[in-house]
C-alpha cells in the first residue's frame, strides 16, 4: 500500500476528534503527502475574526491561500494576502447572496453557530463552492459537543439547466463530563458520516442557484441527522443498555432466584386428567 492511502486508511480509524493533531504528525513523518492529505481529509471547522467589521468566519481548506485565510463578508485575507485568489465579480454578487441565505438557514436549524460559503471559478465552465456549518456548546457546561457541516458542490450549467454534484461531511462530536464519583472519568462519542447526491435543476437566474442548492443541502443533512439519530445513537443506547443496567445487581438476583422458584414450583405440579 502506497504511503497516501495508508495515512487515509488510518485516518479513518483514529478518533475524529484528533483528527487534526493525527494529521500534523503524519505530515511531519511523511512531507511529500502533506498537502494531498490536507485536502482529501475532512477536519473541525476553526473560527476567525474578520478585521474589516468584526464578523465571524469559518476556515477550511476551500478558502486558504498559503498561510492566509479569505473572509466571505469582505472578500480579503487575513493575514493580507495582495494576489490572493478570489472568484470572479459575478461569481463574487452570487457568494454574498448565498452567505446571507445560509445565515438565515443556520439560525432557524441551529439557533446559533457559525455559517460560511465560498465559490471559486472552474477551468473547464461552471463553479464550485462549499456551504460550512459550525455549532459547538458553550465550554462552560459540563457537556461537550461540537457539529460540523462541510457541504461541496459543483455545477454545470446548460440551457436552462445546471448539474449539481453535493458530496456532504457531517463530523460529530458529543461528550460528557462525570462529577458523580471521581474514578468515573469522561464519556465521548464521536463520528463522521458522507453522503453524495447529483440532481438536475432548471435555472432561470443566477440567484437561483441559490434556491436549488440550498434545498439539496437543506435535504441531505436532514437524511444525515436521521441517521445519526436511528442509527448511531440508537445501536450505543443498545450497545450501553446491554453493558450496563439502572438496576442493580441484587435486585437482578432476587429476579432470578424468584424466576427459578415459579419455575420449580410449575415443574412439580400435577398434570391435570
Amino acid at each position: 500500500m502506497d504511503p497516501y492511502s495508508a495515512a487515509l486508511d488510518l485516518l479513518r480509524r483514529l478518533p475524529p476528534t484528533n483528527v487534526s493533531a493525527n494529521l500534523d504528525v503524519i505530515s511531519r513523518l511523511c512531507p511529500d503527502i502533506a498537502e494531498d492529505l490536507a485536502v482529501s481529509v475532512d477536519q473541525p471547522l476553526q473560527l476567525k475574526s474578520d478585521g474589516e467589521n468584526g464578523k465571524e468566519y469559518l476556515c477550511c481548506d476551500y478558502n486558504r491561500d498559503g498561510e492566509s485565510y479569505r473572509s466571505p463578508w469582505s472578500n480579503a485575507y487575513s493575514p493580507p494576502l495582495a494576489d490572493g485568489a478570489v472568484p470572479s465579480e459575478t461569481l463574487r454578487e452570487l457568494e454574498v447572496g448565498m452567505n446571507e441565505a445560509f445565515d438565515t438557514y443556520r439560525e432557524m436549524y441551529f439557533e446559533g453557530g457559525s455559517s460560511s460559503v465560498y465559490l471559486w471559478d472552474l477551468e473547464e465552465g461552471g463553479f464550485a463552492g462549499v456551504v460550512l456549518l459550525k455549532k459547538a456548546l458553550p465550554s462552560a457546561t459540563l457537556q461537550k459537543g461540537s457539529w460540523d457541516s462541510i457541504h461541496v458542490f459543483e455545477v454545470r450549467e446548460r440551457s436552462r439547466q445546471a448539474h449539481y454534484s453535493l458530496t456532504s461531511t457531517i463530523l460529530l462530536y458529543l461528550g460528557s463530563k462525570t462529577i458523580m464519583n471521581e474514578g468515573d472519568g469522561d464519556v465521548s462519542l464521536s463520528g463522521t458520516m458522507t453522503r453524495q447526491v447529483e440532481q438536475d435543476q432548471t435555472v432561470t437566474s443566477p440567484s437561483q442557484h441559490v434556491v436549488n442548492i440550498g434545498r439539496m443541502i437543506e435535504d441531505i443533512e436532514n437524511k444525515q441527522r436521521n441517521s445519526l439519530s436511528e442509527v448511531y445513537f440508537g445501536k450505543t443506547k443498545d450497545i450501553v443498555a446491554e453493558l450496563r443496567s439502572i438496576e442493580g445487581s441484587e435486585i437482578k438476583n432476587r429476579e432470578a432466584n424468584l424466576r427459578r422458584e415459579l419455575l420449580g414450583a410449575f415443574g412439580r405440579r400435577a398434570p391435570v386428567e
